[in-house]
C-alpha cells in the first residue's frame, strides 16, 4: 500500500492510498458506520478527530504504522485506532464494497458529519447570551461559544436583515466545539433594540391609551440627546462591528456574513483590513440603501429631508405605518420564510417566533423607518470588494443556489471580480444556507479556515489537492439528520472560472469556444 496524498485540517485529514486489493466486505459488519470504495485503485477516507484532541492530525499521521483490521488496511497510532472507536470515519461513497467510478459513471457521495445530537449524548458547545454597552443607551446583544478553545481561530457571524444572533445557533453549537465563535445582533435588530424611547413626547401623555399600554417609541417631536445623530444605517453597523472586534474579541477574526451581514462583513474588511483574517459570504446582498450618502454626495443628500434620523416627520410616519403593519403581520413573516427556505421541511418555528418577538418591541416601527430612509454606505459593495482585493483579504463564497432574492448570478459576479476566491454553490438551499443546510456550511467553513491557517498546505474542502483549486467540479454530499440521510449537491467553481459560461447556464444559452454567448443569426431563428 502506497500513500498518494494526505490533507490535514483542525478536525480532520484526508488520506488517499493506492492499493491493488479490494476492500473486505466483512468490514461493513464489523464497522457498520464505515463504507469503502475503490476509485481507480485509490481508497479515499476522511477521518474526523474529536474536539478534545488538540494536536495536529499530521502529527498523528507521521507516527502511524500500517496494520490490518478485519481485512482492512488502516492506520494505528500508538495503540489508538484511527478507524473506529475514538474516531468517526466518512468514506467517499456510502455503498459497500469496491466499485470503479469509471465503470459506472456515478459521482461518489461524500458522507459528512451531522450536527451534534444532544439527545444522544453528543457534545454541543454551550452558548452564552451577553450584552455589551457600546455607547450610552446603545446596548448590543451577542452570543458566544467555545471560549475555552483559547488557541483556536476566532469566528464572528453577522446575521441578515430582520433576524439576529439566534440565526447562527447551529454554527455556535457545532463550530464552537473547535473554534471560538461569536454571533452579533445589529443595532435595531434582534435583541439590540433601544432600551428607551429615542424621542421626547411633547405635551401631556395620550390618555386615550389604555392603562399599562406602552406608547409607540420613536415618533415623538424631539430626539433625545443620545439619539440626535442616531441613524440605523450601514455605516452605523460597520462602526458597531469595528468596535466589537476591538473591544470584545480583541484580535483579528474570520467574519461570516449572510445577506445584509455579508455586505457589512466586506465593508468592515475593506475599511479595517487589520481586523479581518478572512470573509465568508453566505448569499450576501450586493446593495443596501436608497438615499445618497451625505459624505460622498453632500449636495444631493440635502435634497432629502429625512435621512433616517430622529424625530421622524409625521408624513413619513403615516407613509411607513401601513408598510410596517403589512410586513410585521405573522402571515407575511410566514410567507417570507417560505420564500427564502428552499426545503420546506426545515423547521423554522424558532426563527418565526424570534422575528415576531422583535416586531413587538415598542421601537420596532420607528427603527424600521430609520433603516428604510437611511443613506447608502460610504463604500458600495463593489468598492468594498475592491478594497478587500487590494488588501489581500481571503474571501470564500458559499451560496444557496435556490435563493429567490440574491440569485446565484450575484455570487458569480463576485467570483468574476475575485477569481481566486473559492465558490461553493449548494442545492437545495435558499437565501439562508447556514440554517437550511448547516451541516454543509459548517463542513465548508471548517475546511476553508483550516486551509488558510495552514497557509495553503491543506487543500480546500472537497478538493483532492491544492492544485485542483483551479478546476470546476460537482460533488454529491450526504449527512444524517434525525436518523435519515439527506442528499445535497455542491458545485465548486475554481480559479479558471468563466463568468460568461456561468451566466449562460442560468439562461440556458449555448456557448462557443470563446466562452461568450453565441449570437444567433436571423436564419437560425
Amino acid at each position: 500500500m502506497e500513500i498518494l496524498s494526505c490533507h490535514s485540517g483542525l478536525c480532520c485529514y484526508d488520506v488517499n492510498f493506492f492499493s491493488r486489493e479490494t476492500s473486505d466486505r466483512s468490514l461493513s459488519s464489523t464497522y457498520p458506520r464505515h463504507y469503502s470504495i475503490l476509485q481507480q485503485k485509490s481508497l479515499c477516507c476522511i477521518v474526523f478527530k474529536p474536539s478534545h484532541l488538540r494536536s495536529s492530525p499530521l502529527d498523528h499521521f507521521r507516527s502511524n504504522k500500517f496494520c490490518t483490521i478485519g481485512g482492512f488496511k488502516g492506520l494505528r497510532n500508538s495503540g489508538s485506532s484511527l478507524v473506529g472507536g475514538t474516531y468517526n470515519s466518512y468514506i467517499l461513497d456510502r455503498e459497500e464494497g469496491a466499485r470503479s467510478i469509471t465503470d459506472t459513471g456515478k459521482v461518489p457521495k461524500i458522507l459528512i458529519p451531522g450536527l451534534p445530537d444532544e439527545s444522544k449524548g453528543e457534545y454541543a458547545a454551550p452558548i452564552s447570551s451577553c450584552f455589551w454597552e457600546w455607547k450610552p443607551k446603545l446596548n448590543v446583544h451577542y452570543e458566544k461559544s467555545g471560549s475555552e478553545n483559547v488557541n483556536s481561530p476566532p469566528i464572528l457571524f453577522l446575521p441578515g436583515f430582520g433576524v439576529g444572533s439566534f440565526h447562527y445557533e447551529k454554527q455556535l453549537k457545532d463550530l464552537g466545539r473547535e473554534f471560538r465563535a461569536w454571533a452579533l445582533d445589529f443595532l435595531g435588530q434582534g435583541m439590540s433594540m433601544p432600551s428607551e424611547d429615542p424621542t421626547l413626547q411633547s405635551g401631556v401623555i395620550d390618555k386615550s391609551k389604555s392603562a399599562g399600554e406602552d406608547l409607540v417609541w420613536g415618533f415623538g417631536d424631539e430626539a433625545q440627546p443620545w439619539a440626535k445623530e442616531l441613524v440605523y444605517s450601514m455605516d452605523l453597523w460597520r462602526d458597531q462591528v469595528h468596535s466589537f472586534i476591538e473591544e470584545v474579541i480583541k484580535e483579528p477574526v474570520y467574519i461570516v456574513g449572510n445577506s445584509l451581514g455579508g455586505y457589512v462583513a466586506l465593508y468592515i474588511a475593506a475599511s479595517n483590513p487589520h481586523l479581518v483574517k478572512g470573509v465568508t459570504l453566505l448569499n450576501a446582498t450586493p446593495f443596501w440603501g436608497f438615499l445618497p450618502n451625505p459624505i460622498k454626495s453632500p449636495r444631493l443628500s440635502r435634497m432629502f429631508p429625512m435621512p433616517g434620523t430622529f424625530p421622524i416627520p409625521a408624513p413619513v410616519r403615516k407613509m411607513t405605518e401601513l408598510v410596517w403593519q403589512k410586513i410585521s403581520d405573522p402571515d407575511s413573516i410566514t410567507e417570507v420564510l417560505k420564500q427564502v427556505y428552499a426545503d420546506h421541511s426545515t423547521n423554522v418555528d424558532g426563527v418565526f417566533f424570534r422575528i415576531l418577538e422583535t416586531t413587538k418591541h415598542p421601537a420596532a416601527a420607528a427603527v424600521f423607518t430609520s433603516i428604510m430612509f437611511a443613506p447608502q454606505s460610504q463604500l458600495s459593495f463593489d468598492e468594498a470588494l475592491s478594497g478587500c482585493r487590494a488588501n489581500n483579504i481571503p474571501i470564500c463564497l458559499v451560496y444557496g443556489k435556490d435563493d429567490p432574492w440574491v440569485k446565484p448570478i450575484w455570487g458569480a459576479q463576485v467570483k468574476r471580480r475575485l477569481p481566486e476566491a473559492p465558490y461553493y454553490e449548494i442545492s437545495p438551499a435558499g437565501h439562508c444556507p447556514h440554517d437550511e443546510v448547516p451541516e454543509v456550511v459548517n463542513f465548508l467553513l471548517r475546511g476553508w479556515i483550516t486551509s488558510l491557517e495552514s497557509k495553503g498546505s491543506v487543500a480546500l474542502p472537497l478538493l483532492d489537492s491544492p492544485e485542483s483549486a483551479a478546476l470546476d467540479f460537482f460533488k454529491e454530499l450526504e449527512f444524517v439528520r434525525e436518523g435519515l440521510r439527506k442528499p445535497v449537491n455542491v458545485q465548486f467553481y475554481g480559479s479558471n472560472f468563466s463568468f460568461w459560461k456561468r451566466f449562460g447556464s442560468y439562461l440556458n444559452l449555448p456557448f462557443q469556444g470563446n466562452d461568450r454567448p453565441k449570437i444567433w443569426k436571423q436564419e437560425e431563428i
